[in-house]
């Protein structure tokens, strides 16, 4: 069959900026950021960083009946919230198409729930004995809970493709969810990712010296991705869902158009299990244009993965600066949420959809003084008005996973 061509009509968020498309936008344009300080993490010794990204102001645990979330743990629960907002912006909560086959799921995250995993551990293991434990606690901790827990909750038929490749995991799930719409494997796909906030990332990256801990005390400060004085990646918490359909449907409805997609690319550098990889990320940017039949110059700016970190940031501007070859507008969005993993390819491409949607170009936070071992780029610093066309958005993750997603305006 002929590919069809692959179209956003909803999109949901949860996010440390804001629970919707217009929040979002708002933030990012007003410079209101996410990050906190978390002085419960001073009881965890040798700990050093005390910086989070944290979604506040949603109340989870009330929203919805008991019997819809008994099985969901935070994770769940906010891509719960993004998929429910996506779906209702795309005018098919309730509908028809979601249980009859046509609609599928694809959905990631890094793990779990941890908070979830951490109980159910610890009270196993306190007591070497089975009392006090949660029948339920294995399907808040499974490495699919997200998608599993989605399928049930929106009665989904269709195709399930949980990705679980930790910070692509939502880049993945958009990019897997765009090629069944273009090959005809599903009429309609819900796609996106999620992680929770819990002690155990950022011990995990704090044990790599990946974490940032030099602005423990002036979180305004960091993170600081491209910025000569960075220190590392400040860990985050959210959702972002997509609704994706083919564009003779969306139009056959009358659906609101909110982008297309046009290329998707990833793939694996194969070397290293966490070392950035700049020929694996400039692959995955690659495929990515080959995907879209695009050259290079068509593309007007890049959402960078940009997490702050040391040598990841310089693989990445190095890998951008050779694919372009010009010094294309870049920002990082993380700058504003810190990073928040699995679910991060998904909250990006929500907020790459508001730069379109809204004319304009988020600035990367922090960034005062370039670090001079970044390629040269047109970092953006500031606020910029522009109406933009397309927008490449990157991530990379451990395992040498690449992604590369491009959205672009719907004349």
């Amino acid at each position: 069959m002929t590919p069809r061509r692959v179209v956003i009509t909803g999109a949901g968020v949860a996010s440390p900026i804001g629970h919707s498309l217009a929040e979002v936008s708002l933030s990012l344009q007003t410079g209101r950021h996410g990050i906190v300080t978390m002085p419960e993490w001073d009881a965890i010794g040798d700990l050093r960083t005390r910086l989070g990204g944290v979604v506040q102001g949603l109340d989870l645990e009330h929203r919805w009946h008991r019997k819809q979330t008994r099985t969901m743990g935070r994770v769940a629960l906010l891509a719960t919230h993004a998929t429910e907002q996506a779906l209702a912006m795309a005018g098919l909560q309730g509908d028809e198409i979601l249980g009859d086959g046509r609609t599928g799921l694809a959905y990631g995250s890094t793990s779990g729930s941890s908070a979830a995993l951490a109980d159910f551990c610890t009270t196993l293991f306190a007591h070497m004995n089975m009392r006090g434990l949660q029948s339920t606690s294995f399907l808040r901790f499974m490495a699919h809970t997200c998608a599993a827990n989605l399928a049930q909750f929106f009665a989904i038929r269709g195709r399930i493709i949980p990705t679980n490749s930790a910070c692509t995991s939502g880049a993945q799930a958009i990019g897997y969810a765009y090629e069944s719409i273009k090959y005809g494997l599903q009429e309609v796909m819900i796609a996106g990712g999620a992680d929770e906030m819990h002690f155990t990332t950022a011990v995990t990256f704090d044990l790599m010296f990946a974490t940032s801990a030099n602005f423990n005390k002036e979180p305004d400060r960091s993170p600081r991705p491209f910025d000569v004085k960075r220190d590392g990646l400040v860990v985050g918490e959210g959702a972002g869902t997509l609704i994706l359909e083919s564009l003779e449907r969306a139009r056959a409805r009358g659906a609101q158009i909110l982008a297309e997609i046009v290329g998707f690319g990833t793939n694996c550098d194969g070397l290293h299990i966490t070392a950035p990889s700049e020929s694996g990320m400039r692959g995955a940017m690659a495929l990515g244009l080959r995907d879209a039949d695009m050259r290079p110059s068509e593309v007007d700016y890049v959402n960078a993965h940009g997490t702050a970190t040391d040598i990841g940031d310089i693989a990445e501007a190095s890998a951008t600066r050779a694919i372009f070859e010009r010094a294309i507008p870049i920002s990082s969005n993380k700058s504003f949420t810190g990073h928040t993993m699995g679910a991060c390819g998904a909250i990006e491409a929500v907020f790459s959809l508001a730069m379109l949607q809204d004319e304009f170009l988020a600035p990367t936070r922090n960034l005062e003084q370039l670090d001079p071992r970044c390629a040269d780029l047109d970092y953006i610093r500031e606020l910029r008005r522009a109406r933009i066309d397309t927008i490449m958005s990157n991530n990379f993750a451990f395992g040498g996973v690449n992604t590369s997603l491009i959205l672009r305006r719907l004349d």
